[in-house]
């Protein structure tokens, strides 16, 4: 406990030299990608980056748009029911989204270049994918118990924690004191949201008989009565420019060019009820809203080859470059408290606050197998390593800031992704497809949401996701021009969850699902 006490003061420490609102969440949350594309590529599981021949290859390993030898468009169509049921002390909640949506849409133009040199093909293509949707709703409630200390388990400890760490490093550094109650608090670069807020909620009190610097305390009399609720939506647009060449049938090269649009806001609720001595219910209630959007933009390299000519085996490497996103946070707060009232927007003059910043994802590093019988079966197999303890954050002049990298050091960790595919041909112009994908975790045992002294971020929950499991069917029909392709995918991991860091409160137990059906219509000419 010491350690981790400690490590809470450092990074908050480190805080106190500019203004913050990312996290490693918002990070982990924009770098980490959904199995999307075709619905051939979905019904193998993604596991097509040594096979090729499939549009969405060209964002996995570039080298599989060489396999062409006809031209090829098409477009894809889907429906995702997003569900989430948390468990907190025996109080289980269930929420579902659903919507449609355009997931793919591009083409390939295959250029025969020679029959005598090396080079035979020399082939362009473009694709356009919905590679991460955003869309799901969550609920969780329960009383939230004492501390090992003794004192109750609030988000309001938190707040007096902000207030006091504000004014300590004001003091200190300034020889000046904090005045919450000053029109421009939400301006001063020294001081949290949450801490003002606190205070000017009377949810927190100051200490005056402190001989140096003001310390706040928390007002919970009793236990608290927490509910939370969220509702987020939007997504990542990925468009993917590609130029691939095939060399003797046997060597395959490709280079794509991604541009990345994020479009993602989240709202959050969390209230907390509790009982006076008198027996009279005391009640507030804190509401977050919460944007990021931006563009991005990466590289990725491919290989594929057949170590023996004539083979069917195929082994296939790719590497994808980090995404550079320039990236625009943009945030506002309502607290009532027992009559009172206090939102952001009535400070600032533009309604809401923003921030730029630049955000630098994982390098990722794939490798795959793909093995072919006739014309009746094919099997894909890969690997991919990504590590988002390397993912690092810039200011809008390209320097890094500290917090927020040191922060998703402690929080992240590497990803390593299984994918398995198989598609089986009874007759040629049928084909039954199953997949396979395994995530590991990309957050640490112990991670947590640490919230700088001076940051703008009022929402203060979190959630530890662990493994991911995927599994996938499809079917297809292929005619001497037009093809479609259905496919199903389920996805499903487990994640503790927490409305607020305390190290004494227990986590909900939440159990994410989405359930996707893709259906593809295509034309090879």
């Amino acid at each position: 406990m010491r350690k981790r006490i400690t490590m809470i003061m450092a990074l908050a420490l480190l805080g106190v030299t500019g203004v913050y609102a990312q996290s490693a969440y918002d990070a982990a949350n924009i770098a980490r990608e959904d199995l999307n594309g075709t619905a051939r590529f979905v019904g193998m599981g993604g596991a097509m980056s040594a096979l090729g021949g499939d549009i969405t290859t060209m964002g996995t390993n570039p080298a599989g748009i060489g396999i062409y030898r006809s031209n090829d468009a098409m477009v894809s169509f889907g429906y995702s029911l997003t569900g989430t049921e948390a468990d907190f002390a025996g109080n289980t909640f269930e929420r579902e989204k659903g919507r449609w949506s355009l997931d793919n849409i591009g083409f390939v133009l295959a250029n025969k270049f020679s029959n005598i040199s090396p080079l035979r093909y020399v082939n362009f293509g473009f694709n356009y994918k919905k590679s991460k949707s955003f869309y799901r709703n969550m609920t969780m409630q329960g009383l939230l118990g004492r501390a090992g200390n003794g004192q109750y388990i609030s988000q309001v400890n938190l707040m007096a924690q902000q207030a006091t760490f504000a004014a300590e490093n004001v003091y200190y550094n300034y020889n000046e004191y904090i005045n919450f109650e000053s029109p421009n608090i939400f301006y001063d670069e020294e001081v949290g949201w949450l801490g003002a807020l606190g205070y000017l909620g009377g949810l927190t009190e100051k200490d005056v008989t402190s001989a140096d610097y003001d310390i706040y305390y928390p007002l919970v009399p009793s236990e608290v009565d927490g509910y939370f609720r969220s509702q987020e939506r939007g997504g990542i647009d990925e468009y993917d420019f590609n130029v691939a060449f095939n060399i003797s049938d046997r060597f395959y090269l490709g280079a794509t060019v991604g541009i990345h649009d994020v479009d993602y806001n989240k709202y959050t609720l969390w209230d907390e009820i509790v009982l006076n001595g008198d027996n009279e219910s005391v009640e507030y209630a804190l509401e977050s809203y919460n944007w990021i959007k931006g563009t991005g933009f990466d590289m990725k390299f491919g290989l594929i080859f057949r170590p023996i000519e004539t083979s069917p085996l195929r082994i296939g490497l790719s590497l994808h470059t980090p995404v550079f996103y320039k990236l625009t946070y943009t945030t506002g707060a309502l607290l009532k408290s027992d009559g009172l009232e206090v939102n952001t927007q009535k400070y600032l003059d533009g309604g809401d606050m923003e921030r730029d910043f630049r955000l630098q994802t994982p390098w990722v590093f794939n490798a795959s197998l793909g093995y072919t019988l006739g014309n009746y079966f094919a099997l894909g197999a890969e690997y991919e390593f990504e590590n988002y303890s390397a993912m690092k954050f810039k200011d809008v002049d390209g320097y890094e800031m500290g917090f927020e990298t040191e922060e998703v050091k402690h929080t992240l960790r590497g990803v390593n992704t299984f994918r398995l595919g198989a598609e089986f041909k009874p007759v040629p112009a049928f084909a039954f497809r199953v997949g396979y994908n395994f995530s590991s975790a990309a957050y640490k045992s112990d991670a947590f949401k640490d919230i700088a002294v001076n940051s703008i971020n009022t929402d203060t929950e979190y959630s530890n996701d662990k493994s991911r499991n995927t599994f996938t069917l499809g079917i297809g029909y292929r005619g001497t021009v037009v093809y479609a392709d259905l496919a199903y995918k389920y996805d499903t991991y487990k994640s503790d969850f927490y409305p607020f860091y305390d190290a004494d409160l227990m986590a909900t137990q939440v159990t994410n699902t989405r359930s996707q059906v893709l259906f593809t219509l295509g034309f090879r000419y």
